[in-house]
């Protein structure tokens, strides 16, 4: 199985994933990347985004809102600050992290507004991904 890593994905209240993959995508801070067998050792930050596994049974999605990835050569980790199957986003969900990102964006330092902005982007795209009304 050298064409495989073991991928391992929590978030502060679970443990949403612990399996074999051929491949993770990974929404990072500074681009999306895609992981695989023998990556090198790497930490990046991640972006609000879909983080999709592959394996042995198939493809997984999952919705992520930030944190980090620590990849090597036979694993991958992701430690997420919010973290949801696909299949367990509601426009719900997603109306509550628009609109707590919207706080902070209204809250934030004027040399901070990239980053809220860009953030409550992200949170837009994740919701028209998902056929939700984006504007929550």
């Amino acid at each position: 199985m050298a064409d495989t890593v073991q991928f391992d994905l929590v978030s502060p209240e679970r443990k949403l994933a612990s399996m074999v993959a051929s491949e993770v995508q990974i929404p990072g801070a500074d681009g999306d990347l895609t992981a695989m067998a023998g990556h090198e050792p790497t930490i990046l930050s991640l972006r609000p985004g879909f983080l999709t596994v592959k394996g042995t049974a198939g493809e997984e999605q999952f919705v992520v809102t930030g944190g980090f990835a620590e990849l090597s050569a036979d694993t991958i980790s992701v430690l997420a600050e919010i973290a949801l199957p696909r299949a367990e986003v509601t426009p719900e969900i997603l109306a509550d992290l628009v609109a707590t990102a919207t706080q902070a964006h209204e809250e934030a330092e004027v040399d901070a507004h990239h980053e809220t902005q860009k953030l409550l982007a992200d949170l837009v795209h994740i919701a028209e991904h998902l056929g939700f009304d984006a504007h929550l």
